[in-house]
């Protein structure tokens, strides 16, 4: 519990229930049933109630938060509003198959003001590869029925590299994106993660991945083509609109603290991160008897704490500024960081940003955001 009235960036809230998984997902998640959801609902928003700070993001993610009946989602908005800060940027996770206008008049009556929606591909044939049980139609009307409902600050996922695709279908995909009315896009590269369904059917040899090369055109192209319709890049897989920028995951990305609830939610809290039972029932049942729900717990060290932020801050366009990040963690990034600076400097992977004739700050090259995980690793 946090102490009364103190301001904490960002909650976020872990909805484990689908209806249907996707081939490539390996977050936790079950699939959906009325009396599990509401058992959950119901433990998850006692906890909320006892959470004493505010918060200047609240992000409800899964899983499928849109797959909650309309009740239940009312009563969890309603729970999580109570937090939030004013003015703060409240998202909710939806995808298109459980989207209608009354849900969308539900999300903005509570205090939803982002939302993002699991498009995913403008393409049946994909689509049904991924594992998705929306229709390319759907998607779009879904985004335009949003819009039409009030949604000023609209958010879609799209995937590119699915098994099959060409460098045509993803230029198609981003051209028809772009012409959406939504003020930020996720492009992110198809991964295949141990125990998904598409790992094992490419272990099996049943489907053959898009090669590495065409992979990184696809995202070369995404990384030119989306600026130049108004969606600056200004995180690895983000681009958004001015004044659009995905607040809750800027502060994930500047390695601020966060609040995380529900089966397998992180939260990160003085120095400290603790992990959540990564199983719905027994996450209720210790919240109902007054257990804790977290099975571990790790503290870090400061010079731990200033490399994780290091890593996850270069994501970002603007990189890491040597004076913000002296002043965030007590560490001076070229002495922190000497060895591993001059590696990626030498690969071409980060450049260097001068003022006044000093380097003054550090950000991926174009090289960089096509290796943005080996840049992560190495300052780590």
């Amino acid at each position: 519990m946090q102490e009364k009235n103190k301001m904490t960036p960002s909650l976020y809230v872990h909805i484990p229930f689908c209806a249907k998984k996707c081939g490539y997902c390996d977050f936790y998640s079950i699939a959906y049933e009325e009396g599990p959801a509401a058992a959950y609902v119901d433990a998850l928003a006692a906890q909320i109630n006892g959470i004493n700070s505010s918060v200047s993001t609240v992000f409800i993610g899964g899983g499928t938060p849109s797959a909650l009946g309309s009740p239940l989602l009312k009563k969890l908005l309603r729970a999580a509003r109570r937090l939030a800060a004013e003015g703060a940027e409240f998202t909710v996770e939806a995808n298109p198959e459980s989207l209608d206008a009354g849900k969308l008049r539900l999300l903005l009556d509570e205090g939803a003001n982002r939302l993002s929606i699991g498009v995913q591909s403008f393409d049946d044939r994909k689509l049904k590869r991924l594992g998705r049980i929306h229709s390319a139609k759907k998607a779009v009307d879904s985004v335009m029925l949003a819009k039409k409902k009030g949604f000023a600050d609209l958010n879609i996922d799209l995937i590119f590299g699915a098994p099959g695709e060409t460098l045509n279908d993803c230029y198609s995909e981003l051209a028809r994106a772009v012409k959406l009315p939504v003020t930020h896009i996720s492009c992110y590269g198809l991964t295949y993660e141990k125990g998904t369904t598409l790992y094992n059917a490419r272990k099996c040899g049943n489907i053959i991945p898009v090669d590495e090369e065409c992979t990184a055109q696809m995202y070369s192209f995404a990384i030119g083509y989306l600026p130049r319709h108004g969606f600056r890049h200004y995180e690895v897989s983000n681009f958004a609109k001015k004044g659009f920028e995905c607040r809750h995951n800027l502060n994930y990305w500047r390695n601020d603290e966060y609040i995380g609830l529900g089966p397998s939610a992180v939260s990160y809290i003085g120095g400290i991160r603790k992990r959540h039972v990564p199983d719905v029932w027994e996450y209720i049942n210790r919240a109902n008897a007054g257990k804790s729900t977290i099975v571990s717990s790790e503290r870090l060290t400061g010079e731990r704490k200033a490399k994780e932020t290091a890593a996850v801050k270069i994501r970002t366009a603007e990189g890491i500024d040597f004076s913000w990040f002296k002043k965030k963690t007590g560490f001076a990034l070229g002495e922190l960081e000497a060895d591993a600076l001059r590696k990626l400097t030498g690969a071409g992977l980060i450049k260097y940003k001068k003022a006044k004739g000093r380097a003054a700050a550090v950000s991926l090259t174009k090289k960089g955001f096509l290796f943005c995980d080996t840049v992560s690793s190495e300052l780590l």
